[in-house]
């Protein structure tokens, strides 16, 4: 199972420090149709399939919170860039249990 990484943060946690005006690093991984059904302000999109090849778009000395629907992806893909030296937090609980403010489309 996912999830063999250190670090994890809860959605309510991320939204509060969004809230509170800290600048937040959030990858969602989720593939397209995912993300234009509603994704998280200022988040980047990168799918997971795509991960490997665009993980050079990521600040590898920054933190990033990593983002899918339920924590599963987020959490493969948080094993995989913490392998290459990210620093990364998985968002368990994901989309599914995030109650913050959501963006529509591309």
């Amino acid at each position: 199972m996912a999830g063999k990484h250190s670090k994890v943060i809860l959605p309510h946690e991320v939204r509060k420090r969004l809230e509170q005006g800290e600048k937040l690093n959030l990858l969602d991984v989720r593939e397209q149709d995912e993300w234009e059904s509603g994704h998280i302000p200022g988040a980047k999109h990168i799918p997971l399939g795509t991960i490997g090849e665009r993980r050079k778009e990521l600040d590898p000395d920054k933190e990033t919170i990593v983002i899918c629907r339920s924590g599963n992806r987020s959490g493969l893909a948080c094993e995989y860039l913490e392998s290459m030296g990210y620093k990364v937090v998985n968002m368990q609980g994901g989309m599914s249990e995030w109650t913050g403010d959501i963006e529509y489309g591309k």
